[in-house]
């Protein structure tokens, strides 16, 4: 195969910082090539420089064998190439052949052409495999996957020769995953590029051709062969140092049997969620959900911690009721959540790190109306240093840090004050191998501290991992529950998908 995409030297540098030295990729046509790094590597610098939203400082790009220097975003789509973030930028209230033409409207004399918009929607849905997706639906009414969908049939409305894919499986399921992968084959075989960015490195193997890693904005190796390359090279690639998918020691087992209860779920049910759920949470004990999206495990976390009011049920929390549809008598008890989306839902991105630590807190700092800015610093710089925060700079925006490091402030705004049960639904998405790690121990310190945690992740080996026990969910209901020690990623991914227990 022929290198469509050549990317040499290219180096870019911002105010205090060089995000990109002198980095090199090369991609071919017909290929899914997998660019790999930390957070703070420099993946989404190099991935907008060739999106056309920033324009290198030194360095040549050559895309089918001519030199190119885009001027914009809509110039890298006219010469071929389409970024499909992993924030989707798709308008909901549009319809599906609407947010495939955005842009670039089929017309006619100032009107749009709906029903060939709609025909060519239809055309390029097929051209995908999902021929029975209806061009007029609205698109806030689709699946995360089918969303994905519609985002990459966008691309090829531009007749791209390349897509990047900037964590595309970030939020689907297991068998969505399996689609995704067929549809990008499926684009390979025809010939268009795809550069695939991923921090579930078990992907790499099965969908990768080959492998581009980046570390600290240079380029720690070009073009591995996906398949062949170990997944510990890769790592210490990234990393500079030998890391694996490592959890922190568990206690024995038994550890927590007769320890009191900091949960206690008996018969919750939310209509169209989950039904009859019922469970405990010891001192220091993790608890791990394991699931499908839409199996109700993050709608499980939300109606315990209150943002959602449950039909039947009941929550106690450390021997006390807890109010449903009540966030706010949720945390006065001492519970504690970091949402799956931590961007929209916990960090406020232009605050600084140490107002996202103690914002859950404040009244701790404020004596009749006035904040003592003295204490409120002090706290946060314990708590950047508990939870080892980097840079450990309570001043710093928080929207600067890596997806690790803002991870890590979502869980050290719960520590101002002590909590006697933390809700983690998705820590990890986003983060990378190395940042893994220091969450995993610091999860597992405070669980060692006598704090409860009530986890879900889509990655059945952390749940496995982490956890001291697991309960199997599926369509709402719990199927199985046992000790992780005695459960395996098979097993655990047939129950899900049979709906038995084994």
């Amino acid at each position: 195969m022929s290198d469509l995409l050549v990317m040499r030297g290219i180096v870019k540098q911002f105010p205090g910082v060089r995000a990109l030295d002198g980095v090199d990729l090369d991609v071919r046509a017909g290929e899914v090539h997998c660019l790999l790094g930390q957070n703070g590597a420099g993946k989404s610098t190099l991935i907008k420089i060739l999106a056309g939203a920033h324009r290198p400082d030194e360095g040549t790009v050559t895309f089918g064998g001519e030199p190119v220097s885009f001027s914009g975003p809509m110039a890298a789509i006219r010469s071929g190439i389409s970024t499909i973030y992993q924030e989707l930028d798709l308008v909901d209230g549009l319809s599906v052949a609407e947010n495939v033409f955005l842009g670039h409207e089929q017309a006619a004399y100032g009107f749009t052409r709906r029903r060939d918009m709609n025909r060519a929607a239809a055309a390029l849905l097929a051209r995908l495999g999902h021929g029975e997706m209806r061009p007029t639906t609205e698109v806030g009414r689709l699946p995360a996957a089918g969303k994905q969908i519609v985002s990459m049939a966008r691309a090829l409305s531009h007749q791209a020769r390349l897509i990047v894919m900037d964590e595309p499986s970030a939020a689907l399921a297991h068998d969505e995953v399996t689609n995704l992968f067929r549809v990008i084959r499926d684009l390979t075989a025809q010939g268009v590029a795809v550069v695939y960015i991923s921090h579930r490195l078990e992907e790499i193997r099965e969908i990768g051709d080959r492998v581009t890693v980046l570390k600290d904005g240079r380029t720690a190796a070009v073009g591995l062969p996906a398949r062949e390359t170990p997944t510990s090279t890769v790592v210490s690639l990234m990393t500079g140092r030998d890391v694996e998918y490592v959890f922190p020691p568990r206690p024995a087992p038994g550890t927590h049997d007769g320890r009191p209860e900091v949960l206690r779920v008996e018969g919750l049910t939310l209509p169209g969620g989950f039904a009859d759920v019922s469970f405990a949470v010891r001192e220091g004990e993790i608890v791990g959900l394991a699931g499908l999206v839409g199996s109700g495990r993050s709608e499980i976390v939300e109606t315990v911690y209150g943002a959602r009011r449950p039909a039947a049920g009941r929550v106690v929390l450390a021997g006390r009721p807890v109010r449903p549809g009540s966030t706010r008598r949720a945390v006065r008890l001492g519970m504690g959540l970091a949402p799956e989306e931590r961007k929209s839902q916990a960090l406020l991105m232009n605050e600084t790190v140490a107002r996202n630590i103690t914002i859950a807190g404040l009244s701790k700092y404020s004596w009749f109306g006035w904040m003592n800015r003295k204490d409120e610093s002090a706290e946060a710089a314990r708590l950047v240093k508990a939870v080892d925060i980097r840079p450990p700079d309570p001043a710093r925006p928080v929207r600067t840090l890596s997806g690790g490091n803002q991870q890590k402030a979502v869980l050290a705004r719960w520590l101002v004050e002590d909590r006697k049960l933390l809700l983690l639904d998705e820590p990890t998405r986003g983060v990378d191998v190395g940042a893994r790690a220091e969450l995993y121990a610091v999860i597992r310190r405070l669980a060692d501290e006598g704090v409860g945690v009530l986890l879900v992740s889509s990655e059945v080996p952390e749940v496995l991992g982490l956890a001291d026990r697991v309960l199997v969910l599926r369509e709402g209901k719990v199927i199985h529950e046992s000790d992780a020690r005695d459960l395996d990623e098979p097993r655990v991914l047939d129950m899900i998908m049979e709906g038995s227990a084994l």
